[in-house]
């Protein structure tokens, strides 16, 4: 009966499924990541965790996008990184990998799906791959995970090492702080990863000069965070680059963007526009009928209630 005016160009509703991505770059592979390495290329890796931060590392050209389970802290509001679970992880993994396609996808093995027996290990890092579509799984530990990423990189799963500050096991370490007690110990943690088949290893809060040595000594790629410029690549968290928490932040991050203010502000803004009716503009976010049709209907509305009086 009556028709609407549509807006050219303009979504016309609140909910609508966004736009398949398709990457206009070649896949990055583990060769890629080795390739990289050989020529000295630093290695660009990025958190994610859900799909618009998976599409920012791959509008942004990152090599490789981590489904860190810093998520569990800075996504889901946890104290820490050990409440999450793995199905917790899948979901958020699967969400990113649609998003974040030509970057080589990892996924952060939570706390307790890999520590206490080889064959959970084996079983979890497999049902990440095929349920959460990560690429490769990253899991915390040196020497004592020697036998644990041996099995996993046996049956196909690629294994990121993790060694220096581990967060899964700072509570038990007296808290956030550089671990390692020598770089002696590092450097055996590094060696023993790189012989159980790790394709690289992250160095967390690392004295430089220690990273810078562990790099030297081993022959696969090293992925810095808060371990200086020599490592073979770098990895910071998403959230902590763009500003969104102002509390956060560790020493080791920069700032690239203050997001959290900014979107702090629109929302503030936002509710002013609502509160002195200044937003939705009449015209430029409402919809209109054809012409003539509002006397027409606002007739038709009046009779109709008019002849519906327990309406």
């Amino acid at each position: 009966m009556f028709r609407i005016l549509r807006n050219t160009g303009k979504r016309l509703y609140s909910s609508h499924p966004t736009t398949e991505l398709h990457s206009e770059r070649k896949k990055v592979t583990i060769d890629t990541i080795r390739k990289l390495y050989k020529d000295n290329t630093p290695i660009t890796v990025m958190t994610a965790y859900d799909y618009p931060s998976g599409m920012f590392c791959e509008k942004s050209n990152m090599d490789m996008t981590l489904v860190g389970d810093s998520l569990a802290m800075v996504a889901l509001g946890y104290p820490s990184t050990n409440p999450i679970t793995l199905d917790e992880m899948i979901h958020h993994s699967k969400a990113v990998a649609r998003g974040s396609k030509a970057p080589f996808l990892v996924g952060d093995m939570p706390f307790g799906t890999y520590e206490s027996n080889i064959n959970d290990a084996v079983n979890n890092s497999i049902k990440f791959m095929k349920e959460g579509n990560v690429e490769a799984v990253k899991l915390e530990g040196g020497v004592e995970m020697f036998d644990t990423v041996s099995k996993i990189t046996s049956v196909g799963v690629p294994v990121l090492g993790h060694i220096g500050l581990t967060p899964q096991r700072a509570a038990a370490l007296g808290g956030f702080k550089a671990q390692g007690r020598t770089a002696i110990k590092l450097l055996e943690d590094a060696k023993a990863l790189e012989e159980a088949g790790c394709f690289a290893i992250v160095l967390e809060c690392v004295p430089e000069t220690v990273a810078t040595f562990i790099t030297q000594q081993i022959g696969i790629p090293t992925i810095g965070i808060g371990a200086g410029n020599q490592c073979s690549g770098q990895v910071l968290v998403q959230l902590d680059i763009l500003g969104v928490y102002d509390k956060l932040s560790p020493k080791f991050s920069k700032v690239y963007a203050n997001v959290g203010n900014d979107i702090t502000n629109a929302l503030k803004t936002f509710g002013q526009e609502v509160r002195d009716r200044s937003f939705p503009k009449s015209g430029d976010h409402t919809f209109k009928m054809q012409k003539g049709e509002d006397e027409e209907f606002l007739k038709w509305a009046a009779e109709y209630v008019k002849n519906n009086p327990k309406l």
